[in-house]
């Protein structure tokens, strides 16, 4: 029996789905963006396999250990939960080549802008990339779209307006927010 694959919406983290803290490392700073739940309600009702994907270097650089990486999906989670809504698989990368910490020292293929947490995703899931999307609100992210193949949603908070100014974004979707992105993707999604 062939498994049938499955359409995702990768999601950078900070920025994108909460609220953009440097180095966040504390549970209380955690905020969802407006009408984030909202957003992943309507693209889970698509079909779609929502994903996180997000650099952690503050583990690398010794700001927080990975338990708090973990912990801080498990309490992003349960905020969304509370209004309906979740993240079907969170995927970090805590390395970084200017790392402190030697363990995490490297370059790998799982920071974004490469592509190994998007693939590790597809492999886990039997997703497939070619009906899947990107949303981000930084170079990194737009980069990982590029690497895949995937189309790419550059959302102005966060980083995103920045982003937008500086890289004149003439090829890119530029929307607001998730909740955007995902009512762009629902448009799209109807004429597919």
């Amino acid at each position: 029996m062939v498994e049938k694959m499955v359409p995702a919406v990768f999601i950078d983290r900070d920025g994108t789905l909460i609220e953009h803290v440097p180095y966040l490392d504390d549970l209380k700073r955690i905020k969802l963006i407006p009408k984030a739940a909202l957003a992943l309600k309507k693209m889970k009702e698509l079909g779609y396999l929502l994903v996180v994907v997000t650099n952690q270097s503050g583990v690398a650089r010794g700001y927080f250990e990975e338990d708090f990486v973990q912990k801080s999906h498990r309490f992003i989670q349960r905020e969304l939960e509370k209004e309906g809504a979740s993240i079907d698989a969170f995927y970090y990368c805590p390395h970084h080549p200017e790392a402190t910490i030697g363990r995490y020292r490297r370059q790998c293929r799982c920071r974004k802008p490469f592509p190994d947490m998007v693939l590790n995703a597809v492999e886990d899931f039997s997703i497939d990339l070619k009906r899947s999307w990107i949303i981000g609100d930084n170079e990194p992210d737009f980069l990982l779209a590029e690497n895949t193949g995937c189309p790419f949603i550059l959302v102005r908070t966060g980083y995103g307006a920045e982003f937008e100014q500086e890289r004149r974004c003439s090829s890119v979707k530029v929307v607001n927010g998730l909740y955007e992105a995902a009512c762009y993707i629902e448009r799209v999604h109807g004429i597919e």
